[in-house]
């Protein structure tokens, strides 16, 4: 075997490895079990298990003993710790959610992509006294559902799109009745064509939402913000006026982001 065939066997490895690492952290701290990450990662059995046999040994990745599934291991919380001291999304948008509550009077958010999922970051709360309760901090939904996660959707280039599409199908299908892939389709186009996604009480009837992607100086969709609010306020005038809120507020973030990774 040559020196290049040894390198690319490893690399290989390396590839399998962190990709089982990224599915256990989709699930969100739950434990997986094997039968889903032979399923979700195409591997076999026996490459599954050697993969996290030496995530395990890393101490990335920790076996119940009892239910013999899979989850986080402690040095997972410690590299997730560093990361978060360089890179912590709520840092850069804190100061923008304050001025779209302050401006609109309602609910602002910021949102963060985690594979499949969009989770809620933080809520920041406006003056308006009647609010909409369909998103806490914490909640975590599939990728489509609710204003900024469909944001974060639509912002995906084609091809990963259609890989993703097929990941949420069966997602949506479990508890989110309305959001049939008609819904999806006309979601994402409309998404594409105006700049910022309208949800439109999908998710919760008189709940209504305007999102707008956040991305890396890289191009990668890393979350969005948004805005909620009663759909009695949510006319068409003042979805767009919210809307340029939105945008405005994103191109801060992402010059941020630019100035603190170095890309200006």
């Amino acid at each position: 075997m040559t020196t290049a065939q040894v390198e690319s066997g490893g690399a290989q490895s390396v590839d399998r490895a962190l990709s089982l690492l990224t599915l256990i952290a989709r699930w969100g701290g739950e434990e997986v079990p094997m039968t889903a990450l032979t399923a979700q990662s195409g591997l076999s059995r026996p490459t599954v298990r050697r993969m996290l046999l030496a995530l395990m040994r890393s101490g990335l990745v920790e076996q119940n003993p009892v239910s013999r599934n899979y989850a986080l291991g402690p040095e997972s919380y410690v590299v997730g710790l560093m990361a978060q001291r360089r890179f912590n999304l709520l840092d850069f948008a804190m100061d923008s959610l304050k001025d779209l509550a302050a401006e609109s009077g309602d609910s602002s958010f910021v949102s963060m992509r985690r594979g499949a999922y969009s989770v809620c970051l933080h809520r920041e709360e406006g003056s308006y006294p009647i609010r909409t309760q369909a998103l806490q901090v914490g909640y975590r939904h599939p990728l489509g559902v609710g204003a900024g996660a469909m944001a974060i959707l639509a912002a995906m280039p084609d091809e990963e799109l259609a890989m993703m599409r097929q990941e949420i199908t069966p997602l949506l299908a479990k508890g989110y009745d309305r959001y049939t892939p008609e819904v999806v389709d006309q979601s994402i186009a409309q998404c594409r064509q105006n700049g910022w996604a309208l949800n439109p009480g999908l998710y919760l009837a008189n709940s209504w939402a305007i999102g707008v992607a956040i991305k890396a100086p890289t191009g990668d969709v890393l979350g969005a913000l948004s805005i909620a609010a009663i759909d009695s306020r949510m006319g068409e005038d003042r979805q767009k006026d919210l809307a340029k809120m939105l945008l405005r507020e994103a191109a801060k973030i992402e010059a941020k982001l630019r100035r603190k990774l170095g890309y200006t």
